[in-house]
């Protein structure tokens, strides 16, 4: 099996022959066909879906799964193109944050009455929540995690730099990391996927929500201008990498795995990356820096089932094998995530890994996307403002404005 490309399967065929007289019958039955469009966590992704697939095929000849794999700074405008064309796969990865615009568009298909009550109890119910909307469960996670502060204590020892607790710290010890030639104290994000998020913690820790209590913008509040000048300070006095607007995430991470950053917040899959790219990395993970409030980013990725396809029945029995013990525990081992099924969290390698606890613990404080209408076009248009002050603009006034279109799009 190949990518964007269908596996060939050996056709059943009866044949029977008759010479004198009687009639010659040929009959054939190809594979069932369920197509699976899978989000690019990393070079792995797409090995261990292929083999996934096959894995599956071998106790299902029946069914063939043809796997695409896609990036995330394109998924979602590819099915939304495919959707509005008819050419969808029938499930797909997508970000659980999209799903109330799919719920909403009438794309995505219910599971409930598709999935069995021993699979819906398979998972961990935080996870699972995320997904059920109206009652119904729309989405089932494929892929959790929250965010935390990773730190260089190699950098931290030289620099005579704490780990920091409060985000004036963290100026303080990426102030003091910046001195070190061709260091810089605390990477950040400025660029396509979760630009928006990295901008929400610091917020967050100044007491800041993204939504008001009647639904609208909270944008360009007071802690949101306050977070936004701290990070433009950050900038402008040398603390971060320098041209915060070309990196994105990865970008970042790769600084760090160079040991060229000192502080960073991300996901628990860079664990697995430094494990494999930079095993002499000398680092450590800590909750984000706080403030009024302390708060982290809980991100689940679900699976949906699309409405128009022809195979639900398959997709489903797919499903089904996918969220097994064995093949989550590869997956979320594999790519870095939190265990999504109560009984992979149970595997010692998860319950006994210090890492994957640190970042299970801030679960109970873990703030996740609202599921609202349009949040996608949100978080562009935050992401948008937040670059535009990065880059110097005024902080209270972009603020302003992007609230403006935010609540626009809210219909506020």
């Amino acid at each position: 099996m190949k990518y964007l490309s269908t596996s060939l399967k050996s056709i059943a065929t009866g044949v029977s022959l008759a010479v004198l007289g009687t009639t010659l019958s040929l009959s054939a039955q190809a594979a069932e066909e369920v197509r699976f469009t899978v989000a690019y966590y990393s070079a792995k992704t797409g090995p261990y879906y292929e083999a996934l697939a096959e894995k599956f095929e071998q106790s299902n000849p029946d069914i063939d799964i043809k796997i695409e794999v896609v990036n995330w700074d394109v998924l979602n405008q590819k099915l939304t193109t495919d959707i509005s064309s008819d050419v969808n796969a029938d499930m797909a990865i997508i970000g659980t944050r999209w799903l109330v615009d799919y719920v909403k568009e009438d794309v995505a298909e219910p599971l409930d009455g598709l999935i069995s009550k021993d699979l819906k109890q398979r998972f961990v119910p935080a996870f699972l929540n995320p997904g059920t909307l109206n009652g119904k469960v729309y989405g089932l996670p494929v892929a959790a995690s929250a965010r935390a502060m990773y730190y260089n204590k190699d950098l931290m020892q030289k620099a005579g730099a704490s780990v920091p607790t409060t985000w004036d710290e963290l100026a303080d010890s990426a102030a003091k990391i910046s001195k070190i030639d061709k260091t810089y104290g605390f990477g950040l994000q400025g660029k396509e996927v979760e630009t928006d998020v990295y901008f929400y913690y610091g917020m967050w820790s100044e007491g800041g929500s993204l939504l008001k209590k009647d639904g609208s913008s909270n944008l360009a509040s007071s802690a949101s201008v306050a977070n936004a000048k701290r990070l433009q300070g950050m900038i402008d006095n040398g603390l971060t990498q320098p041209g915060v607007t070309s990196y994105n995430r990865e970008d970042v991470q790769n600084l760090f795995k160079q040991g060229r950053v000192g502080m960073m917040i991300t996901a628990p899959f860079l664990v697995n990356q430094i494990k494999e790219e930079a095993p002499e990395l000398n680092y450590g993970i800590a909750p984000i820096p706080s403030g009024a409030s302390s708060a982290t980013y809980g991100v689940t990725d679900s699976i949906v089932l699309f409405k128009n396809s022809k195979h639900k029945q398959a997709a489903v029995k797919f499903m089904d094998f996918m969220f097994t013990t064995q093949q989550r525990a590869e997956f979320s081992s594999g790519e870095g995530f939190l265990p999504v099924l109560k009984s992979v969290s149970k595997l010692p390698e998860f319950a006994q890994n210090d890492a994957v606890k640190t970042f299970v613990n801030l679960l109970p404080q873990a703030r996740f996307a609202p599921t609202i209408a349009g949040w996608s076009e949100v978080a562009d248009i935050t992401s948008n403002a937040v670059q535009a002050i990065y880059g110097g603009a005024d902080a209270q006034s972009t603020l302003a404005k992007a609230e403006k279109r935010v609540n626009r799009v809210l219909g506020k």
